[in-house]
């Protein structure tokens, strides 16, 4: 089974509606279904049928927005056994770690399964997502929460519990991402899988977590001068000429580390740095 439907609303759909003052519920359409709420009720058989961008009333007459959700909008209201990644970095992961349609993807640390959710729409039918996790209790949340959006088992996702450096057995792996605690204990695990010219990228939440991770990748001796970042959203408020930021951003979430897999026995170029106190380059 697979991806995004389109079209008319259908049992089983999950279904957004957004209320007037942008207050969001997801709801999956059942044939008999009844939507409850301080503002009435909606029988499911309203939607059912109807285009998505449609708007449906409530028994006292408020008006709901109703679209299929969005994949980031699924994410951060899944059940969670594990935090998730939230939608900024799974975009940057997506983005700057080049996840392409037929990739083969190695993902440790499977969490909640957001961002395996993303991971198995981009590589699409004719990729391939492995998941490692570690602890049984999050990988039945996550396999749960995955099948929940897509509908059904996905033909392009395998779900492995245990360790990876452990249970690993792939090779010419395109991409490898490291959702954990320690990701510098795999990094000789991910050589071994990634395909010269492959990708490693790294989620972690602190400086120290990066600090080790950056290392770990220099003292290997296999990839590219690794890059770190983060980013960071704020919306802003448009009414007319009144244009300003909002007050509230999504700040820190988590930092990223990305690298590339070099050739078998290529020594990387010694790295150039400025002198203190100088703009000059060597």
């Amino acid at each position: 089974m697979g991806f995004r439907r389109h079209g008319p609303f259908q049992v089983g759909d999950q279904v957004q509606l957004t209320d007037p003052k942008n207050k969001r519920h997801t709801i999956t359409l059942k044939e008999d279904g009844v939507f409850h709420t301080h503002k009435g009720a909606i029988p499911h058989s309203d939607l059912i049928g109807q285009p998505e961008g449609s708007v449906v009333r409530s028994a006292n007459g408020t008006q709901y927005l109703a679209f299929r959700h969005l994949l980031q909008d699924y994410t951060l209201s899944m059940p969670r056994g594990a935090a998730v990644i939230y939608p900024k970095d799974a975009a940057q992961i997506v983005g700057m770690a080049d996840i392409f349609p037929g990739a083969r993807v190695i993902e440790a640390g499977v969490g909640s399964g957001a961002l395996t959710c993303f991971l198995l729409r981009a590589v699409g039918a004719e990729g391939k997502v492995i998941s490692y996790e570690r602890r049984q209790e999050f990988a039945d949340v996550a396999k749960k929460n995955v099948e929940k959006f897509f509908g059904g088992e996905m033909d392009s996702w395998r779900l492995v519990v245990g360790d990876l450096n452990d249970s690993i057995d792939e090779g010419d792996v395109d991409r490898i991402i490291l959702d954990m605690l320690a990701p510098w204990e795999c990094v000789e695990s991910a050589a071994k899988a990634l395909t010269p010219g492959g990708v490693i990228c790294v989620y972690v939440a602190t400086t120290t977590q990066m600090s080790k991770t950056v290392e770990a990748l220099r003292e290997h001796g296999s990839f590219t001068e690794p890059h770190a970042w983060e980013t960071l959203v704020r919306d802003w408020h448009v009414e007319g000429l009144a244009v300003r930021p909002d007050h509230r951003m999504i700040g820190h979430t988590g930092f990223l580390v990305s690298a590339r897999r070099m050739a078998d026995g290529v020594t990387p170029p010694p790295r150039r740095r400025r002198p203190k106190g100088t703009t000059e380059e060597l």
